[in-house]
């Protein structure tokens, strides 16, 4: 299974979704590949943000080896999932599809939580205090990801 966590600027929450993802994956000894990527390249090559390093080291999780990276279109053939936090995320990957197989791997994350309801995950960016909130909103995402598709 290869799953792709995809926000902005790749430096708040798709890293910090990748990296609960990642702590999930070895825990359980899946043989898996997370990544994480943006939907701009505002950051690229930039460590995440300190704040989700902080709330992830909290959880004894280090995201530190992560660099932002910008979506690109080959990501939408080589990953099986590609979850994304919130409506502008989703549309800006939807933009970047050629075909309904490419179209069908792309999910709202929180979907995995609150089916249906197109839940978006908050940019914290601007706000100090919402690193916790979505560290915890990610965290169950990913426990839906690893029992929909590990036999574990």
């Amino acid at each position: 299974m290869r799953i792709l966590m995809v926000c902005l600027g790749n430096i708040c929450r798709s890293p910090l979704a990748e990296g609960i993802l990642k702590s999930k994956v070895k825990e359980k000894n899946l043989a898996w590949e997370v990544d994480s990527a943006g939907t701009s390249s505002w950051h690229q090559g930039e460590l995440p943000d300190k704040r989700s390093i902080s709330v992830a080291q909290k959880y004894g999780i280090d995201i530190t080896d992560q660099r932002s990276r910008p979506i690109t279109s080959g990501d939408l053939d080589y990953f099986d999932k590609i979850y994304v936090m919130d409506a502008a995320n989703y549309r800006d990957v939807m933009e970047l599809t050629e075909n309904t197989t490419q179209r069908l791997k792309i999910e709202m994350i929180m979907n995995l939580v609150h089916p249906g309801y197109n839940t978006a995950v908050p940019d914290p960016y601007w706000d100090d205090n919402g690193f916790e909130k979505i560290f915890d909103m990610l965290n169950t995402a990913a426990n839906r990801i690893i029992e929909q598709f590990s036999d574990n």
